[in-house]
């Protein structure tokens, strides 16, 4: 079999921690192509998405002028990689309008994947790059691969023609069985805390739980602006737990001791939205019961009742009465676990998701000629 061609991936921060799984991902069932990533700025855990990481402009003392040029004026500084692939793949809306000017450089078809608020933030389309780009984007990109139905209709409403919208969720890999089930120790939170992840609501239900009794303990991975909320949540109410960010397998184990995986999104105040959040089919591939907001991607893929259970979006009452169910009803959890993992394995599994993108990819490749 022929060596796979390199091709480039731009994501203009490489190694955010909140990104690592599921950027890493896509590329799993690549075998015709290997994945060279490439951006302004390298992050220490850009070597856990992949071995080629290029930092564009280089590191000689020439590499912040270059970068600084490319970001404002679009000039493209010179690639060393030899033997490219003739497209390039770009992570999120501004990603891809960063990236532009290069595949223009290097004669380089483009799909974009959008992942949710990439596209809804309001502040995304005043006076950016994504915003005075996005008409030549959207004549100039072969393809945007939305990661739900839920981010190809707010892409539409921009104005993408429904020939190049291709909706794609990013899978997971899926384990040989159903992990072993175990006393369920936690309701467990993991992501970003941000405004669209429902911090509030969750503290909200965390205080009408324990005003009912309920001492269900409370496991929170991740970080960010709200951590406050958080802490405040913690220092007043008892078995509240905050981890930073732990390792992938830090998390799957988590989530195999979890009552439920808690995702009760709202659409924040700047139209941050969700696409679907990866920590959605991570915790299905362990079995681990979801509670999830019932719009967006996330109702795409949670069937109320089969496989998590679904809350209105900001409805901490509601929150709270499904987290109650889920530590009260243990045949509840084990029919929605099992349910989960089945779902998962047919419709999400990584390998499959990642060789139909390999396929975009090889098609816009080979129609560059």
């Amino acid at each position: 079999m022929p060596a796979p061609l390199p091709f480039l991936v731009y994501r203009d921060r490489i190694g955010a921690p909140s990104e690592i799984g599921f950027l890493r991902r896509q590329y799993i069932g690549f075998s015709k192509l290997h994945p060279v990533w490439i951006g302004r700025t390298v992050l220490p855990g850009a070597r856990d998405i992949a071995e080629d990481v290029l930092r564009l402009g280089g590191d000689s003392p020439l590499g912040p002028l270059r970068r600084l040029l490319f970001r404002h004026a679009g000039l493209a500084p010179p690639i060393n990689t030899p033997g490219l692939a003739r497209v390039l793949h770009a992570q999120f809306a501004r990603g891809g309008a960063l990236a532009l000017p290069l595949a223009r450089a290097l004669n380089l078809r483009m799909i974009i994947t959008l992942h949710g608020g990439d596209v809804s933030k309001q502040k995304n389309w005043r006076g950016t790059v994504l915003a005075q780009r996005w008409p030549a984007l959207v004549r100039e990109t072969a393809r945007f691969v939305c990661v739900s139905a839920a981010v190809a209709e707010i892409a539409a409403a921009r104005g993408v023609p429904a020939n190049k919208l291709t909706v794609l969720p990013i899978g997971v890999e899926i384990p040989d069985h159903p992990p072993a089930a175990r006393p369920p120790t936690a309701h467990l939170f993991v992501g970003r805390f941000v405004e669209k992840k429902g911090i509030l609501v969750i503290a909200d239900a965390i205080r009408r739980l324990r005003a009912q009794g309920d001492t269900t303990p409370l496991v929170c991975v991740g970080d960010g602006p709200l951590r406050p909320v958080l802490e405040d949540l913690a220092r007043d109410t008892q078995g509240v737990t905050l981890t930073g960010w732990l390792s992938p397998e830090a998390v799957r184990a988590r989530m195999q001791d979890a009552v439920s995986l808690l995702v009760p999104s709202i659409i924040a105040s700047g139209g941050d939205a969700e696409g679907l959040p990866s920590v959605i089919p991570e915790a299905m591939a362990q079995g681990c019961p979801v509670i999830g907001s019932d719009q967006g991607g996330i109702a795409e893929v949670i069937r109320h009742g089969q496989t998590g259970l679904l809350v209105a979006p900001g409805d901490a009452p509601a929150l709270a009465e499904a987290m109650e169910r889920m530590s009260r009803e243990p045949g509840l959890r084990t029919s929605l676990s099992a349910n989960a993992f089945a779902y998962a394995a047919e419709a999400l599994n990584a390998q499959i998701q990642s060789e139909k993108l390999e396929a975009l990819l090889l098609a816009a490749s080979q129609a560059a000629g």
